[in-house]
């Protein structure tokens, strides 16, 4: 039985929290995590669609699009993944 999706957008914004700080890898944990932290207060409801979307695609390919080295295939490539690239890239803050 699968539990029914949140539709209140603070629960949906707790729940990305959650799962991006735990992702399986250390590294996609620091990248999601800090950006979630950061971020989540402030998403709007097509960016946290977006970011439930990037968080079910395989870590390995998350991990090449924010560090710009695959191309993003069109369904993942949202605003939502450039502004998780460039709070990373843009700064220091790299695992």
């Amino acid at each position: 039985m699968t539990d029914p999706q949140p539709t209140d957008p603070e629960t949906r914004k707790r729940r990305l929290l959650f799962r991006a700080w735990h992702r399986g890898t250390r590294e996609m944990d620091l990248l999601l995590g800090r950006f979630a932290d950061s971020e989540a207060g402030r998403l709007s409801e097509g960016e946290i669609a977006a970011f439930e979307k990037l968080l079910d695609a395989p870590e390995p390919d998350i991990y090449h699009w924010i560090m710009d080295a695959m191309p993003v295939p069109g369904e993942y490539d949202a605003a939502l993944l450039r502004k998780i690239r460039q709070f990373h890239l843009g700064s220091s803050n790299l695992p």
